[in-house]
């Protein structure tokens, strides 16, 4: 059995919130729209069900992990490409010929304390994060340690 991996999906909260992925049935949602193409080959690639996900809110206030989900559907075609009512179409991608793709997400919890992005600039063990490597990206591959320390970070702000 492959091991578990760990992810950092990044989402503008005044277009899609983690309070919006808890109120979904069932907590789960298709995580559509992505348009970049190293995210793409992490969502066709790479995520597995099982996987770890944090929820953080970009372009927020404050800029932060908010919540934990796990894929529960690997990759498959983002049929918001073709649909030209979609708000992201792309007319080159095709069911014939897809070109972006989707998982599914189901919702776990939401952290006892925000983890944000100042935290985790300043936080030893996370300087190598992929999330400062190529800050554009909406969905980052992390470490099982800095999947630890930001829950760690998460639990321990109650207690500062």
């Amino acid at each position: 059995m492959a091991e578990r991996g760990y992810w950092l999906f990044k989402s503008e909260p005044t277009a899609y919130s983690f309070s919006d992925l808890m109120a979904e049935e069932g907590q789960t949602a298709e995580w559509d729209g992505v348009r970049n193409y190293q995210a793409r080959n992490f969502l066709r690639d790479d995520l597995k069900v099982g996987d770890g996900v944090f929820f953080y809110h970009s372009n927020a206030k404050p800029i932060a992990v908010v919540g934990t989900a796990v894929v529960v559907r690997e990759g498959y075609p983002d049929d918001t490409a073709w649909d030209p009512e979609s708000e992201h179409p792309d007319p080159k991608s095709t069911p014939e010929k897809p070109i972006w793709f989707m998982v599914d997400i189901k919702g776990e919890a939401e952290l006892a304390n925000p983890v944000t992005l100042p935290q985790i600039k300043v936080t030893p063990g996370l300087e190598n994060c992929s999330l400062f490597k190529r800050p554009r990206v909406s969905i980052h591959p992390i470490t099982k340690a800095e999947w630890d320390i930001i829950l760690g970070l998460s639990v321990g702000a109650a207690h500062a």
